[in-house]
This record gives C-alpha cells, structure tokens and sequence, in this order.
C-alpha cells in the first residue's frame, strides 16, 4: 500500500485522527470537511508541526472528494455528534442521510478503499455504507468493539490496581446499551476474572463501561469522546497498512457466523491488508450467546428504519 488515509469530518475525531497517522509517519492524508476552510486550516497546522516532531509526510485539507482518489482507506467521522441526554439511536434519522451522500462519493471517488466507519449509531451506519457502497464486506467496517474492550479493561484495571496490559477482554455486539462484555472470555494475568472480583463489583464495571460514552457527553457539554475513538480507529488503520492480521473487535458484516446474518455486529476480527480478513468466533456462554441475539435484534430494528 502506498500509504493514503482520507479523513471525511473534520471535527474532533477526524483531526485527531490525522494528528495520530501523520505522526506516525505511515500515510499521507487527507482531510475533507463541508467546511473547507476549517479542514484547511487544521491540515495548515498540522503541516506547520512536521519540521518539530521530525516526519516527511503530507496533509491536504479540503472539501473536494477529487482528493481522495487512490485511497488505501477511508474514514467516514462526518455526522452530528451525540448531545447530552441524546441516545446513539435517535442520531439515525439525522445521520443517515449524511452517511448515504458520504458514501455515493466515496464509491466514485475510492473504488478501491477500506472504509472505516465511526459514525454513530456505529453498526446501522456501517450497514448503510456497505449497502450504498456496494463495496464486499470485508472492505467496510465498523470502529466500536475496540473502543468498548479499552473502556472495559481500563476500568477493571482501575478497580483491581492492576497494569491495564495484564487485562484480556471482548466486548461483542452493538456499540451502545446492548453491548455484550465477554465475561468468560475475561482475564486477569491469565486467570478468570470471575475468581478476582464478585459478580456485584463486575457488573458495576460493566454498567460503567456501557455508560462511559454518554458519561463523557454529559462532562463535555458539546460534543462526544475522541481520543480514545481516536485511538481506536488508528489501531486497525495500523493493521491494515502494515498488514499485521491483528485480531480486534470491530463492526463486521455477518452471514451466520454467531448464528446472526445481514447485519453489521461487533465481534472479533483478523484485520490486515483486505481489511476483514476472518471472522474469529469465540467459545462464549449461552448467557452470552443469547445477549448478543438480542442485540443483533435491537441493530435489526433499527436497520427497518433506514430508506
């Protein structure tokens, strides 16, 4: 790969993103926005701090999609962020028609793209963007199990006074209330987490975890979390480009593995060059089992919703 990252959004997510790749120094980028002059202006100042932390490559802030041509990847941020007492799914009606038009361009501007996409509601809007793409599902994915696992592991490790590092955790299913942490599937430095802490402290930790979005919308007042979303996104771009097979949770388009089909879901993946390169399933429990249908019900639903 030649290494071009396209960025659609520049807001929070997006210019943070592109801070995160430039520095890396492992692709070029790209970052679009409605409004130019913002995205030009970021890309501006982004430029204007390669000479200091000592990297060769470049960014173009813009609003024309011409730009994106021969694109490794692209992100999709663009939407209206969450507001206080706002759920991820009254966002649908307003981001929909966003993402549809986002997504006609880059299937004629990218043809050849991984599209990555984060915005919310996180597993409907990537079902619509694979839907208008047409792109193969393995091509179109979903930021959110990764950033639900980082949430959950950072929590647990708080309460424990353990490293972070010493933490091994899924979190399947949606990106929002139904989300479904793989308890059995939990350890700490390899034992059970379920011999370390009680039921009552664990499921507190969950609840923490499932809330921690909405926790951090309330605190700022304008606007949603993007460090970590940040973080997130750049963790399979690096996969990707690099081509490391790591396997991460990630929204991911399923045909009966999981026993679900025709939705976009949170669940392990092997991600490298082809984006999606395998679906891993997990030996979980039948509680878990019968969690994550009925959040693949709850995406469905919504889903129904979309024109």
């Amino acid at each position: 790969m030649n290494g071009k990252v396209s960025i659609i959004g520049a807001g929070a997510v997006g210019a943070t993103l592109a801070h995160r790749v430039l520095e890396s120094g492992m692709a070029d980028v790209v970052l679009l926005d409605i409004f130019k002059n913002i995205a030009m202006g970021k890309a501006m100042d982004l430029s204007d701090a390669s000479p200091i932390v000592a990297h060769e490559r470049g960014i173009t802030g813009t609003d024309d999609y011409k730009a994106i041509e021969s694109s490794d990847i692209v992100v999709i941020t663009a939407g209206l962020p969450r507001k206080p007492g706002m759920t991820r799914d009254e966002l649908v009606s307003k981001n929909a028609g966003i993402i549809k038009d986002v997504a006609l361009k880059v299937r004629a501007n990218a043809p050849s793209s991984i599209v990555i996409v984060v915005t919310n509601p996180l597993d409907v809007m990537t079902y619509l963007t694979y839907k208008v793409t047409g792109f193969p599902k393995n091509r179109v994915i979903g930021m959110a199990g990764l950033l639900d696992g980082a949430r959950f592991i950072y929590l647990i490790a708080n309460e424990l006074g353990v490293p972070r590092s010493s933490v091994e955790t899924y979190i399947l299913g949606s990106h929002g209330d139904t989300m479904v942490p793989l308890i059995s599937n939990t350890k700490v430095g390899a034992k059970p987490v379920t011999e370390i802490m009680d039921s009552g402290r664990l499921e507190a930790i969950v609840k923490r975890t499932r809330d921690r979005g909405a926790e951090i919308v309330s605190l700022l007042g304008s606007g949603s979390a993007y460090y970590s979303p940040s973080a997130a996104v750049f963790k399979m771009i690096e996969s990707i480009l690099k081509d490391k097979k790591e396997t991460i949770a990630a929204s991911a388009y399923l045909e009966g593995e999981y026993g679900l089909k025709d939705l976009y879901i949170g669940v392990p993946c092997k991600i490298g060059a082809g984006g999606v390169e395998e679906i891993v399933e997990l030996d979980i429990s039948a509680q878990e089992k019968a969690a994550l249908a009925k959040s693949a019900e709850a995406i469905k639903a919504i889903n129904r919703l979309l024109k």
